[in-house]
């Protein structure tokens, strides 16, 4: 093995420093630094794939956790990795995630992968199944089939995986589980989400006209899983969210944010049912568009669970995004912010309601003087840091091993999350199937009249098998679940 590989082999460390001798695993700390030194074989040694945008700040907050050391950068656009290459010089690139593993995949802990959405189950799961640690960018999946996929193998890897919705680590979801142990706002039947996202484009038609691809871009490894389409300008690096092939719409862009303080006050797991309805996009003053490539403009999304883990019956979960917002709760004051203004969930009890905003910030009983008036004993331990100690959290888990150290959004719980979310996009992807006429003249929306119907165990929609098509997809060639070296 070459010196470069060796100098970031955590496996080697004690092999080749002549400091280790029988009797001693690890040398003391204070031998080698004083106080608060971090011995080598103590960090967490990192492959990361998506080195840009997001990916950026990633990096960048595990390295803060001062317990991580970035190994490798992966991106397939050198514009987008410049900055973090600057920034840790030593850190080996490369453009292929899976020419990375590869070749080294002997000389690091655990993987990041912080790249668009169709990219994150493939990349993920490749990195587990060779023994890697996984922390991923929400949404985890960008399939039905992925999220399950990603939860079972967490397990039979037995690796400490984490999804990127950094709230669940916070503070305010940890006050809201307290206020609703303490039942100051009785059992919560419904709930309701909303988010001002799509920022991006979104209800529109694939540009006419191709452009050329960039400098410092591969556009045939960015497309990665997706069908092979000519470049496009304003895709790269963020408006891919609103299209199907390649994001998740506001829902995965903010769901996993939005949505996870029910499904952890709740106790929430798979879903029941799901229904949708879309805004409408019009190409002229008599024509509804039909865009079957982009999501919607906006969307309100109905779901169903059954009683949850911490519920004493079905809970209905609202979202709506694009604007759309519930009625303001006539507990709430006509000039008191709901939410986070553009963002926010609220709980309805049998007793009362709760409400708070995106990642779970500011919590707030309704009326809002409540929330000074009441107080409940701290019952769940803070993650230092807060929605920040997130990713340190998920750095000292993986250093420790698996089973050593809980996390606050491993795949077990991230995983069905996830998979509600998705079910909603599949209700709204449904909800604009069209089928020809028996007439030959026009085209029914059958999708748009129907509640979906979700068998969990069999990840099958029962009652209207069209739907089904988006449950998996396929992937372009070089590109699978199973990954070999």
């Amino acid at each position: 093995m070459s010196e470069k590989k060796n100098k970031f082999s955590r496996r080697n460390f004690l092999k080749n420093t002549a400091l280790a001798t029988a009797g001693f695993m690890i040398v003391p700390r204070h031998v080698l630094g004083g106080k608060g030194y971090t011995a080598p074989s103590d960090k967490l040694l990192i492959a990361a794939i998506g080195a840009g945008g997001k990916g950026q700040d990633d990096i960048n907050h595990f390295y803060k956790s001062g317990k991580a050391e970035i190994a490798f950068l992966c991106d397939v656009d050198d514009r987008m990795a410049a900055t973090s290459r600057k920034n840790f010089p030593k850190a080996k690139y490369y453009k292929d995630w899976r020419e990375l593993l590869d070749k080294e995949h002997k000389n690091f802990d655990a993987c990041s992968v912080s790249t668009p959405d169709h990219t994150h189950a493939v990349a993920a799961m490749a990195a587990m199944q060779l023994g890697k640690h996984v922390y991923v960018q929400k949404p985890l999946t960008h399939d039905v089939y992925e999220a399950r996929a990603l939860t079972e193998a967490a397990k039979r890897y037995k690796v400490v995986t984490q999804m990127g919705n950094q709230g669940s680590s916070g503070d305010g979801v940890r006050q809201l589980k307290e206020w609703y142990d303490a039942g100051l706002i009785g059992d919560v039947h419904t709930v309701w989400c909303f988010t001002d996202r799509p920022v991006w484009p979104q209800g529109i038609p694939w540009p006419a006209e191709s452009a050329p691809v960039p400098d410092g871009l591969d556009w045939n490894l960015w497309l990665g899983t997706a069908p092979y389409r000519d470049y496009v300008k304003k895709l790269v690096p963020f408006n891919w969210r609103g299209w199907w092939d390649f994001g998740t719409g506001a829902l995965g862009d903010m769901g996993c944010h939005i949505v996870e303080p029910p499904f952890d006050v709740l106790g929430l797991g798979y879903i029941d049912s799901v229904q949708a309805s879309v805004g409408s996009v019009y190409v002229d003053e008599f024509q509804r568009g039909y865009f079957p490539q982009s999501c919607p403009p906006s969307s309100h999304v109905t779901m169903k669970f059954p009683k949850g883990k911490r519920t004493n019956g079905p809970v209905t979960v609202h979202w709506m995004d694009g604007g759309i917002q519930p009625t303001r709760p006539a507990e709430l004051g006509p000039n008191e912010v709901f939410g986070d203004g553009g963002n926010g969930v609220l709980f309805e009890g049998t007793k009362g309601k709760m409400m708070c905003a995106t990642y779970a910030e500011n919590p707030q009983l309704l009326p809002t003087s409540r929330t000074n008036e009441v107080h409940v004993p701290q019952k769940y331990p803070r993650v230092p840091g807060g929605a920040d100690g997130h990713y340190a959290q998920w750095v000292e888990a993986a250093i420790k091993g698996y089973g050593n150290m809980e996390v606050d959004s491993p795949f077990e719980i991230a995983g069905p999350l996830t998979e509600a979310l998705l079910m909603a996009n599949l209700a709204i992807r449904g909800f604009d199937i069209r089928v020809p006429k028996q007439t030959g003249n026009g085209y029914n929306y059958p999708g748009r009249y129907l509640e979906l119907l979700w068998d969990a165990k069999n990840m099958r929609v029962t009652n209207f098998d069209l739907a089904n098509q988006f449950v998996k997809r396929e992937y372009r060639e070089g590109f699978s679940l199973n990954f070999t070296i």
